[in-house]
């Protein structure tokens, strides 16, 4: 029987909950130990760990966890903070994260659609790898049209989802 903590935590399942959806992340790129630092903050109900405490939770070095960490705020998927009267730094799980990472997606998109156009003029508009590309710009078009009320029904979803849960924005 695993060992359930203050709050109703399973300790054990939190840990296999970790390793699990960091294994997901690295398969989808993301480094691994990132991928785990990321996952323990998203598990952590504070949202906010110091260093040593991620590298207990991951039983991992600090080492492991500078390196992890850097390259999370460098993607802006953390923040680093300092609290008041305290030295050691906090990294924090950004509060709009997901919708972050989307429009950043989103952004990135734009910027590949406008090679795309220089890829069809160069392929040609009738081949088969022209239509591809036309193809892929009409598909990143039509995101780049439909994101901005994919994310305002986000933001009235959560908002209501955030009322439902008793939670505070």
């Amino acid at each position: 029987m695993s060992e359930v903590a203050a709050g109703g935590r399973d300790r054990a399942g939190v840990q296999e909950f970790i390793e699990r959806f960091a294994g997901q992340l690295a398969d989808a790129g993301m480094q691994r130990m990132a991928a785990r630092v990321f996952v323990a903050l998203l598990a952590e109900d504070a949202a906010r760990l110091t260093a040593a405490e991620l590298a207990e939770v991951l039983q991992v070095s600090p080492a492991a966890i500078s390196g992890a960490v850097r390259y999370l705020t460098q993607v802006d998927m953390i923040e680093r903070r300092r609290e008041p009267g305290s030295r050691r730094d906090y990294y924090f799980l950004k509060a709009d994260m997901w919708y972050d990472m989307i429009t950043q997606r989103e952004q990135l998109m734009l910027r590949w659609r406008s090679i795309l156009d220089d890829g069809i003029d160069a392929l040609g508009v009738h081949t088969r790898a022209g239509q591809r590309m036309r193809e892929t710009v009409a598909f990143f078009d039509y995101l780049h049209e439909e994101m901005p009320g994919v994310m305002e029904r986000w933001k009235e979803r959560r908002a209501k989802l955030h009322r439902e849960w008793g939670l505070s924005d």
